[in-house]
């Protein structure tokens, strides 16, 4: 039993670090967040759902097609629902991005239906026995997937001209711009980037959790969650702090009953972030004056 609730929770806590990826990448260059996070999650489910199984694309092709339209998507968030407010130093993006994810759920609940569907998979038909219970190929998937868009995000800011650039806008947007780096285009990029990791992150899910309009609202908030506990600019402490929250809730619904998950795992939010305000991995700001 702990085996089975401690590996559950491992991998719901993954994919609440992976859409909290996204909200730290964009943070941490351009101080500002897609909160329709949770609906990119869900049009990523949806439309590789529509390609794959509706019009009987290839999984293999479907899946890359939904990242790069979701990518695009992201770029266009950035540069018509977030940028024209930034730029004026208004944080009006907040809510502009609340109402675009609305926007999309509705649309979703239009053109896709209110009906949840189950996405047949052959990562989710047969449970493989490992320590004495049963666990889905795709509950063993999540985690290796989270882990590895970790690294290579990390390798990307690290090791490539791409990423330096990128530091270089989080340091400064006004120096940045005085090297010749396009400030702009560097945040349309991480944005294209986050709001596919959270395609990604839907895809992934889409199979245990089925597929809906609604799927993302609940899964973006705990992700949201995720990223303001384990620091928005600590990216490796956002995937603990995914992990460790996925582990909160499993024990909890494991232990007391589904009906406590949200209940105890909000409970632990508020709990954390009154006794760590800036998270567990963040720190405060120092203002130079």
């Amino acid at each position: 039993m702990w085996s089975q609730l401690l590996l559950s929770g491992i991998a719901v806590g993954s994919l609440y670090g992976l859409v909290a990826l996204g909200f730290q990448i964009t943070y941490a260059v351009s101080n500002t967040m897609n909160f329709s996070q949770g609906a990119s999650l869900m049009v990523g489910a949806v439309l590789c759902y529509s390609l794959n199984i509706t019009y009987g694309v290839p999984a293999l092709m479907a899946v890359p097609v939904t990242l790069v339209a979701c990518f695009g998507l992201g770029m266009l968030i950035e540069r018509f629902i977030v940028r024209p407010f930034a730029q004026n130093g208004s944080n009006s993006w907040l809510l502009t991005t609340i109402a675009l994810g609305i926007i999309l759920e509705n649309l979703a609940m239009l053109i896709f239906g209110k009906e949840t569907r189950g996405y047949p998979s052959p990562w989710a038909e047969s449970p493989i026995q490992i320590l004495g219970f049963g666990v889905f190929p795709v509950e063993l998937l999540i985690p290796v997937v989270g882990l590895t868009v970790a690294i290579a995000l990390r390798m990307l800011i690290k090791t490539t001209l791409l990423g330096k650039a990128l530091q270089a806008v989080s340091e400064s947007h006004s120096t940045a711009k005085l090297m010749g780096i396009p400030v702009e285009r560097m945040i349309a990029f991480t944005f294209g980037l986050s709001t596919a990791v959270a395609a990604l992150a839907g895809m992934l899910i889409a199979p245990v959790s089925n597929v809906s309009a609604t799927m993302g609202t609940l899964l973006g908030l705990k992700a949201f969650a995720t990223a303001i506990i384990g620091g928005l600019a600590n990216p490796w402490g956002v995937m603990v702090a995914g992990i460790l929250y996925g582990l909160v809730e499993s024990l909890a619904a494991g232990l007391l009953g589904g009906s406590y998950r949200e209940i105890i795992g909000f409970a632990v939010v508020i709990l954390m972030l009154a006794l760590r305000p800036y998270g567990l991995f963040g720190q405060a700001l120092v203002k130079k004056v």
